[in-house]
């Protein structure tokens, strides 16, 4: 499919509309979705689930894993690359002895509520630590929570916040403040990223497709996580789940080339972060894995922290309405920073996945 058409097909609305087209594709092609049924509604009352769907034979020896919307309100860009790969021809051109596994809304509450977190509140790739040892300490948040979510965002208190996080910035550095910021926390539940104090629904339900589908059984595993809202706009940027040194870092790069960010390299949008999903794959699938995050760049960073700040705000104050102004208001930030909507972002967004898919399939086929 031509990719200005598959534009006007692929990106929903709402969660609801991207599940009712992603269970749609999966049937066309005469294979049933299976749904992880999440335990709360939507805002609508809607049933929320994430959906899964396998494609190719039972005992393929690889895997190609797509996932959409771990952060929720991202989910509008990963349902839609996931969708035209399922519209596009991609089940009929599978290599030898491979199988795709599409992981339809990993976190279906954040993305219908248009949310980032989890329904516990919680940054999912902040959360595969071991809870049963001691939690990684960010004192940096602990200073600057109150500018995170503030108690008002009244113009008086924004004033303050902006006023203490550059002074934070003058005194530590803007290295210190992303840290303080996005590296993960593990203690203040109403702020951003954070991680939790126990695997969250999303979490143990990730673990069980991966145990269900016999991943650590499988000679390789390739995994492509889609985000959103880091560097330039539009532009997808496959950051390296792997630690340097490690053989997975030297097959990503074999498979995608010179565009790979590492983190802990400082070649990447991302900082080095806590509680990544990493955590699991290398409990669970050992060396047999690769993994990136698809991450494509939407906003200012400035704004993402406006807008995070804000729906942090809103849902601090308990039960939401969104009838209210406010809500409208807030949701329809946060829904534009993760999810630009505009011709030539989501252009952006489907060629470069199709690169991407091509390249993992590929590089699938030649490391098997």
């Amino acid at each position: 499919m031509d990719v200005l058409d598959s534009v006007e097909k692929s990106f929903s609305a709402s969660y609801a509309e991207a599940r009712e087209k992603f269970l749609g594709a999966c049937d066309a092609q005469g294979v049933t979705a299976r749904p992880y049924d999440n335990p709360l509604p939507g805002p609508g009352g809607e049933a929320l689930a994430a959906d899964v769907a396998w494609f190719g034979p039972e005992d393929a020896r690889g895997v190609f894993m797509m996932v959409s919307a771990t952060h929720g309100v991202e989910g509008f860009c990963g349902s839609a690359c996931q969708l035209d790969w399922l519209t596009g021809g991609g089940p009929a051109r599978l290599p030898a002895d491979s199988a795709v596994l599409l992981v339809h809304a990993i976190n279906p509450h954040g993305f219908a509520w248009l949310r980032r977190v989890t329904e516990e509140g919680c940054d999912l790739n902040r959360n595969y630590v071991d809870f049963a040892a001691p939690l990684p300490e960010n004192p940096g948040h602990d200073e600057l929570v109150h500018c995170f979510v503030p108690d008002s965002l009244d113009p008086q208190t924004l004033a303050r916040t902006e006023g203490d996080i550059q002074a934070y910035r003058m005194a530590h550095g803007e290295e210190a403040f992303q840290t303080a910021r996005k590296a993960g926390q593990y203690k203040h539940a109403h702020s951003v990223f954070f991680g939790g104090f126990a695997p969250t629904w999303s979490r143990r339900t990730l673990e069980r497709i991966t145990v269900e589908h016999a991943l650590p059984d499988r000679a390789l595993t390739c995994i492509v996580d889609y985000h959103t809202g880091l560097g330039p706009f539009g532009y997808g940027e496959p950051i390296c789940g792997h630690a340097p040194g490690s053989s997975g870092l030297e097959r990503v790069n074999e498979m995608y080339g010179q565009s790979v960010g590492v983190p802990e390299l400082g070649t990447s949008a991302s900082i080095p972060l806590h509680g990544t999903s990493r955590e699991m794959w290398d409990r669970v699938l050992k060396e047999r894995y690769t993994y990136v995050a698809l991450e494509y760049g939407t906003y200012s960073p400035n704004a993402g922290l406006r807008a995070l700040r804000a729906d942090h705000w809103l849902h601090r104050r308990g039960e939401v309405d969104w009838a209210e102004q406010a809500t409208k208001t807030i949701k329809a930030g946060i829904r534009r920073q993760f999810y630009p909507d505009t011709p030539d972002w989501k252009e952006m967004v489907l060629s470069r996945s199709r690169q991407v898919q091509r390249q993992t399939l590929q590089g699938l086929e030649r490391l098997l």
